[in-house]
């Protein structure tokens, strides 16, 4: 179990580093001078984000919240069902 855990981490937060190394989209052709011209390159280095390493961040915090998640409430149900089979083993059976 504890296995088959790890390697679904590891894929999860591994996906968004797959995700950077894809090859940019070819460029458009350029536009007329009257309308929206794209810059092709920063205008200087403090203009340029690190956009992906952003991205990859904010995808594995949102993971380890999910799974720090999920994993609360396993161990409370885990607990409800002790505390169930407790009671369940005080109270005699009816029949």
């Amino acid at each position: 179990m504890k296995l088959l855990a790890t390697l679904a981490l590891t894929l999860v937060l591994a996906a968004p580093l797959a995700a950077q190394s894809q090859q940019p989209p070819p460029k458009q052709p350029a536009a007329a001078q009257d309308g929206f011209v794209p810059v092709d390159a920063p205008i200087s280095a403090q203009d340029v984000m690190p956009a992906p390493r952003l991205v990859a961040i904010a995808y594995g915090f949102i993971w380890v919240v999910i799974f720090g998640y999920v994993w609360s409430v396993r161990s409370r149900l885990t607990r409800v069902e002790r505390e169930l089979e407790a009671v369940s083993r005080r109270v005699p059976a009816r029949k």
